[in-house]
């Protein structure tokens, strides 16, 4: 038999619903790029489409342990969001801002 989340979430405690709540929290600030773009409903065609490369470029992309940000930039905002860089430290965190795009203007 086939239950729904929500009947099963309304037998769970208190105490059992908040950790659960904490744990998907937790999960969804932190995700590999592959899992972001399917949380986004896109498909790696779509997404190379999105970026004017091929599909096996998407691939390659979001399994590198190591990018150029402007990569990674583009990729993101392809998804409709924002890159941001923060550093942080025991004493507070920083918006590295060095990053944001360049533009250009002609003259």
């Amino acid at each position: 038999m086939v239950r729904k989340f929500v009947e099963l979430a309304e037998k769970m405690s208190p105490a059992s619903r908040a950790r659960s709540d904490a744990k998907f929290e937790a999960l969804i600030r932190e995700m590999p790029l592959h899992e972001l773009r399917r949380a986004r409903g896109l498909s790696q065609k779509a997404l190379a489409a999105l970026l004017h490369i091929e599909q096996p470029a998407i691939a390659k992309l979001e399994w590198r342990a190591d990018m150029y940000i402007s990569s990674l930039r583009a990729h993101i905002e392809a998804m409709h969001g924002e890159l941001e860089i923060i550093a942080r430290f025991p004493s507070g965190a920083v918006t590295i801002k060095n990053f944001t795009a360049l533009e250009f203007s002609e003259t």
